[in-house]
């Protein structure tokens, strides 16, 4: 089942995410089987479930589309235990579509988090795979990418989403 991406401007996006406390169950597994099916559709490479409504901590993400099976990260109750280096790179976002910005995250990052089956998992991101993890791990904070632009440019691109709202096509 394919879910409604919210957009900028729904409360849940800015709005930290609950912990998830029972895993294994069958809910669970449908629910992270349409998180991908709908980041795949929207071309994304990451999904946090607050961006189709649900207020919780639970994010996917495969770089490589679905090219490779083998990518696909399904991360529960995730933290970041480390970071290292700068990266600046273009980054966007599927709840604020249309808008493209650089932005500076660590090149390295280490997640800890849950599968679904509860079992700790470990992962290590460089480059994109850490962009991605720290743009999701945000999500789930309630923080968006815009958050880590100059006031200047975050403030253009809210003015421009204002303006495309007014119009009805936001």
């Amino acid at each position: 089942m394919v879910y409604q991406i919210r957009k900028y401007g729904d409360p849940v996006l800015e709005t930290p995410a609950d912990a998830i406390t029972e895993f294994g169950g069958e809910e669970l597994q449908a629910m992270v089987d349409s998180m991908f099916e709908t980041m795949y559709e929207a071309r994304g490479v990451g999904l946090a479930a607050p961006q189709v409504g649900v207020s919780q901590r639970l994010t996917v993400i495969d770089i490589t589309c679905g090219e490779d099976p083998a990518q696909k990260h399904v991360l529960i109750n995730p933290e970041i235990v480390r970071v290292e280096g700068l990266q600046t790179g273009e980054e966007g976002c599927l709840s604020i579509p249309g808008f493209r910005e650089q932005v500076t995250r660590a090149r390295l990052a280490v997640v800890r988090a849950r599968n679904v089956r509860g079992e700790t998992v470990e992962v290590t991101g460089e480059d994109l795979l850490a962009r991605a993890i720290q743009h999701e791990v945000d999500h789930l904070n309630g923080v968006l990418f815009l958050s880590r632009l100059s006031p200047l440019k975050r403030d253009l691109i809210k003015r421009k989403i204002r303006k495309l709202a007014k119009a009805g096509e936001w």
